[in-house]
């Protein structure tokens, strides 16, 4: 079973895999542990990570990179249309309203949908963690922005189904690294004693996060996330093209943003100034070469001036930590450590600040890349049955206040109710009481749009089915269970019907509610205030160990009631989250990307059939002239190089887009004049090697029959006639070996051997076959009589109370009763 976790970026992404007891970032197949996030569409196929990257230049408005920010938005959605300038590549609307990217791919104009291009990005993923582990990959941990909405957190679970993958939980990238900082560390205090308060600062390409978590042995709790989803490394990037884009329009007279081709390649060249101004502070230059209209362009930037340009961005960093500590009621002084990572964290005058801001040295102990692909693999292998993890429990948070309303049936109008609210532990569910006669619907919104990241306030609908009142007429009692669940997403989870009946006093109940008459007197009670006002009360908590709370609303006034039994019934649920995917639509998608991986899958396979004549040809044509030089006549030589030259010239005009049966073809075609000269080659380098092998095995044979004519003893055991037998063999074998020798070296290396390697070995074989049965045929055990044996077998051979006389022949006994037996 495979352990995974994937840190899905906004520019890079990281795979860490579980293996070998320890967590590892594994390589891709550019052995770069960095993956960009790109995805390439062309004639034939998809190119994704490095393989698109490198297309960003030549094929722009079909290479699409920083579709992160699109997940679960409205093609309407002002944050779209504001960005839908400033793309190189197109954006389209979706059928269901969500946001499309339009390319050409196949020839064809395609709109693939933001969870269709997420998942290419998660199959080439996939691909490396099965690569480095050998094994299929199914179950991973994906990372996500700790402010990703419902509706995006939503869309990228979607992404990774159509990917093949299960993701066991979507993890906030703070809550990853805070993983991977805590469940190494050997000395957080006791669960009984003050938590260890440490601040995450996760400063990405796209934005900014901050989070506090508070670390006791064995657990970690987030207590408050605070970011800026539009402050990242790319804002300082286009604070510089910007910048640039001025200067070269006023020294060089050239609209840049006019030529998409031009104003990437000045945003490469911009974020890698951005990268050197981090670690030099004097004047770096800028330097384009054609950059537009054969134009070549220059320009110089200091780290002064570009924190000077980056003002208003800088002044952005303390909001989200000032809200942090103002949401948890912390001091500075309470916090322990200050732990950034993050691309853009590398910057200086971003540490300066953080640093400013808490009044101490920023920590840097993990992998300000690679740490959150970490910490996803670590919360996969805990949740893996199979890797046995040290136990560490993680509680998040919810980032928005959460908030249902709906029709209240004791009056006209909406009622609503805050039902998690900001910074309340998650995964967490609760349970609300209603009192109704027919369905009813439920809304489920965030309640503080002003503070949300996205236009639209809506989680979604959810209608409870069925609800029927009771045989007596009265309203029934329905229990909703909602949830944020481990990926962060909102859902009414289960509802029930409580169905209730009367019973005699003297009647033992089958099943009984657990409330007892008090409660059953507090329900009323608060069933009376709810119909005066319709106003809603907090939960109030009910099971705290199994964190489950209760509300209670729209409750009729009831009088006392005798004993009753009831049942629980439960109840479908339709729900209608906000742009979520349908389930045909989903089936739809996973179906086209099972249809393009095997589109690349016989692209791959043509372009590597291609590449294997035009290895070939280079290959060969050099050997002609080298080491297969003696090995080929001259009319042989010059058939084959014409034909190498003719495949070449094919090559590069008609045979530049062929199927991939015809480079198959041409490679045979060649092989046919190649392959026999090769072979020549090669059995000049093996035959010494065969002949010298076959040698020492006649050699050996032949000292064995020298030896037994000796007399030697260790083979006075065989058969005269099998000694004769091995020294006819091996005479032949001489013959035979001497006359192909003096045969072969009379023959011109350019010409087929008159003996080959495998005519050699096969003689080599059939002499071992022959007389090896012979040469170590075994002497027959010898049973020597009782009183020959030595007297003391188990006591001294050579001691004190042995004779001189007796020892020497002692001594020689017990060798040859050792040997024989």
């Amino acid at each position: 079973m495979s352990v995974v976790g994937f840190d899905v970026g906004f520019m890079n992404c990281y795979v860490a895999v579980a293996r070998a007891g320890g967590i590892e970032t594994v390589a891709n197949e550019y052995s770069d542990r960095s993956t960009p996030a790109c995805v390439s569409f062309g004639a034939r196929n998809r190119s994704i990570g490095a393989a698109a990257k490198s297309q960003v230049v030549t094929n722009c408005k079909n290479t699409v990179q920083g579709f992160k920010r699109f997940h679960g938005r409205a093609f309407s959605d002002p944050f779209v249309q504001r960005l839908k300038n400033s793309l190189v590549y197109d954006i389209a609307q979706m059928p269901s309203g969500t946001t499309g990217i339009k390319v050409m791919y196949l020839e064809e104009e395609k709109v693939f949908s933001i969870e269709q291009v997420t998942a290419m990005l998660l199959t080439k993923l996939k691909e490396t963690a099965e690569s480095a582990l050998k094994k299929p990959v199914a179950d991973c941990v994906v990372s996500v922005p700790s402010y990703y909405s419902d509706a995006e957190r939503r869309s990228v679970l979607d992404a990774a189904q159509i990917a093949g993958l299960n993701c066991l939980r979507l993890m906030n990238e703070t809550t990853a690294v805070a993983l991977a900082y805590g469940i190494y560390k050997q000395d957080l205090p006791a669960p009984e004693e003050k938590a260890r308060n440490v601040v995450f600062v996760d400063v990405g390409h796209s934005g900014y996060q901050t989070s506090v978590c508070a670390f006791n042995k064995g657990k970690l709790k987030i207590l408050s996330t605070a970011s800026d989803p539009e402050l990242g490394g790319k804002d300082f990037d286009e604070a510089l093209v910007k910048h640039f884009c001025e200067e070269f329009g006023n020294k060089y007279k050239l609209d840049v943003k006019s030529k998409p081709r031009a104003l990437v390649r000045l945003y490469q060249e911009c974020e890698k100034l951005k990268k050197l101004m981090s670690a030099n502070s004097s004047d770096l230059p800028l330097n384009i070469e054609c950059f537009m209209n054969d134009i070549d362009v220059s320009g110089k930037m200091n780290r002064g001036q570009f924190e000077d340009m980056c003002a208003d961005l800088l002044a952005r960093v303390e909001a989200p930590l000032q809200s942090l500590l103002e949401n948890t009621k912390l001091k500075k002084e309470d916090i322990y450590a200050v732990e950034i990572v993050g691309g853009a964290s590398r910057i200086p005058a971003v540490k300066e600040r953080i640093s400013k801001f808490f009044g101490k040295e920023l920590s840097t102990t993990l992998n300000a890349d690679e740490a959150v692909a970490r910490g996803c693999a670590l919360q996969c292998a805990i949740l893996s049955p199979a890797f046995k993890v040290r136990e560490f429990s993680t509680t998040d948070v919810v980032p928005y206040p959460i908030s249902l309303k709906w029709q209240s049936a004791a009056e006209e109008g909406l009622s609503d109710c805050e039902v998690f609210p900001r910074n309340h532990a998650a995964p967490f569910s609760k349970v609300l009481t209603f009192y109704r006669k027919e369905p009813f619907s439920l809304e489920a919104y965030y309640n503080c749009p002003n503070e949300l990241p996205y236009p639209d306030p809506t989680i979604g609908q959810f209608f409870i089915q069925k609800v029927v009142p009771q045989a007596s007429g009265e309203s029934s009692k329905v229990k909703v269970k909602v949830r944020v669940n481990i990926h962060g997403i909102f859902s009414v989870s289960s509802a029930s019907l409580v169905e209730v009946h009367k019973t005699d006093e003297t009647e033992e109940p089958m099943e009984t509610e657990q409330a007892n008459d008090k409660d059953e007197q507090m329900q009323t009670d608060q069933d009376e205030q709810q119909n005066q006002g319709d106003s809603p009360k907090e939960p109030e908590e009910k099971t705290p160990e199994n964190e489950e709370m209760e509300k209670k609303s729209d409750q009729p006034p009831q009088a006392k009631k005798p004993k009753v039994k009831t049942k629980m019934l439960e109840l479908p649920i339709e729900n209608s989250p906000q742009w979520q995917l349908a389930v045909d639509m989903l089936n739809l998608f996973v179906e086209n990307e099972g249809k393009m991986i095997m589109q690349d899958r016989l692209e791959k396979e043509r372009n590597d059939a291609k590449n294997n004549v035009e290895e070939y040809v280079y290959d060969m044509r050099d050997k002609l002239h080298g080491m297969l030089e003696k090995f080929v006549s001259e009319s042989d030589r010059d058939a084959l190089s014409i034909k190498l030259e003719d495949t070449e010239n094919w090559l590069y005009e008609d045979g530049e887009d062929q199927p991939k049966q015809m480079y198959i073809d041409k490679l045979a075609e060649l092989k046919k004049l190649g392959q026999p000269i090769m072979e020549r080659y090669t059995e000049a380098e093996e035959r010494p090697k065969a002949f010298e092998e076959m040698g020492r095995q006649i050699q050996q044979y032949m000292k064995f029959v020298e030896a037994y004519k000796m007399k030697d003893e260790q083979y006075d055991h065989l058969d005269e006639a099998d000694v004769t037998k091995v020294d006819k063999l091996t005479c032949d074998a001489m013959i035979w070996m001497n006359s192909a020798m003096g045969q072969q070296s009379k023959m011109s290396l350019s010409v087929d051997p008159s003996v080959k390697v495998k005519d050699i070995q096969a003689k080599i074989r059939e002499l071992f076959s022959a007389c090896n049965p012979i040469v170590t045929k075994p002497k027959p055990k010898v049973e020597l009589p009782k009183e020959e044996a030595p007297a003391e077998q188990n006591g001294p051979i050579n001691g004190e109370a042995e004779s001189q006389e007796k020892g020497p022949a002692a001594i020689s006994l017990f060798y040859k009763y050792a040997l024989y037996t």
